[in-house]
């Protein structure tokens, strides 16, 4: 095993930096969304524990700490929470393969954590048959529940399910695609046609379509059909050529925005956009689960937004209501309401103002409920 063991003493000045840039919203209104977890009191936060007797601890998935992706999100929940009280001891141990999983969770047990964090879907079984074994441990696991078939029953109240109806930020996505398009097409595919892929491709549909009933228009979605549930799916997560070919075909049938929801596989998509944009065609597309900006940098112009979990803020509210005291298990639900569900900054792309002025109003529809955007995946909330 090729780990780290890090304490809260050599990260206290990133800790503030990344409280200052990750824990709000910086989509379309600008401000910051309050932190909301299940077990949150709703009486505010006060120290309840003495300094360093309080020990928060993750494992990560095989992407390693700094994967600009869950792990490294899910790392900055975790200083974000010492920010917030220095006495919060943190620590993180990463994965090289999936052999090293159990082993983590082991060394962390036997270190006696609070509360132990492990990250992604691929972590399910091992996280819960350690909850089974140690019933009074206190876990959570991040994109992953009951709801979606990741842990299966019975189930265990000592996980904390942290999950994500991006169905509500894949909306908007889909809605601001459909008025920035100029040929009248845009696209979206699935690395594997699982329940959370699918349900930002549900919404970004449904976004679509919405944009078309308000606005008289006929704008088509390529890749994807929120009624059939059939679509465009590359078979894989990090074929990167597989990724290319899709948005290739997509271009060629003339659609000028592609939105994969296909992780590493999108990288492929990135390139055939700068190809396409090089050639004299106008192309763009969005990022997933992560700030494309930040998780593919040299592809920041092409991005006209990121469709977002909300990783960094539903971590530190589980670490948060675990040091208060409050945990309770259950599924926490990130909503564009509590910072759970993001649509990013726009960064190096411009948005009318009329659009983001429609946009502000979606949301706070959504937020209401006054528009539910619909998914039929199975981990709809």
């Amino acid at each position: 095993m090729r780990g780290s063991l890090k304490t809260v003493a050599t990260l206290s000045v990133l800790a503030m930096a990344v409280a200052t840039g990750c824990t709000g919203n910086s989509g379309p209104t600008g401000h910051s969304s309050p932190v909301s977890t299940p077990a949150s009191t709703g009486s505010g936060w006060s120290t309840t524990r003495a300094a360093g007797n309080f020990t928060a601890c993750m494992v990560t998935d095989v992407g390693g700490l700094d994967d600009k992706s869950f792990n490294q999100s899910s790392w900055e929940g975790f200083l974000v929470a010492h920010q917030r009280n220095p006495s919060i001891t943190i620590k993180n141990l990463t994965s090289a393969s999936p052999a090293a999983y159990a082993k983590n969770v082991s060394t962390f047990l036997a270190q006696k954590c609070n509360i132990i964090i492990t990250v992604g879907y691929l972590m399910a079984a091992v996280t819960q048959r350690a909850a089974r074994e140690h019933p009074h441990q206190e876990f959570a696991i991040v994109d992953c529940s009951y709801a979606s078939g990741c842990l299966t029953k019975p189930v265990l109240h000592n996980i904390d399910q942290l999950t994500y109806n991006t169905v509500q930020d894949s909306f908007l996505g889909g809605y601001l695609a459909a008025a920035m398009t100029k040929t009248g097409s845009v696209a979206t595919y699935g690395g594997e046609q699982f329940g959370t892929v699918t349900i930002y491709m549900d919404g970004f549909w449904d976004g679509v379509q919405y944009y078309n009933k308000q606005h008289h228009k006929n704008i088509k979605v390529l890749g994807w059909n929120e009624k059939t549930q059939k679509g465009t799916f590359a078979g894989s997560f990090s074929n990167i050529s597989a990724g290319s070919q899709i948005a290739n075909s997509f271009i060629n049938k003339g659609a000028d925005i592609i939105f994969p929801v296909a992780g590493g596989v999108g990288l492929g998509t990135a390139e055939a956009v700068q190809a396409a944009d090089a050639s004299g065609k106008h192309v763009r597309m969005m990022w997933v689960d992560t700030d494309g900006c930040v998780a593919a940098p040299a592809y920041c112009q092409y991005f006209i937004t990121s469709v977002e979990k909300g990783i960094t803020t539903s971590v530190t509210g589980a670490i948060m209501s675990a040091f208060h005291d409050s945990f309770r298990g259950g599924a926490y639900v990130g909503t564009l309401a509590n910072g759970g569900a993001v649509l990013a900054a726009f960064h190096q792309v411009t948005v009318p103002r009329s659009v983001l002025a429609e946009l502000n109003r979606l949301k706070s529809q959504i937020e209401s409920g006054k528009i539910r955007p619909r998914t039929r995946s199975p981990v709809d909330p």
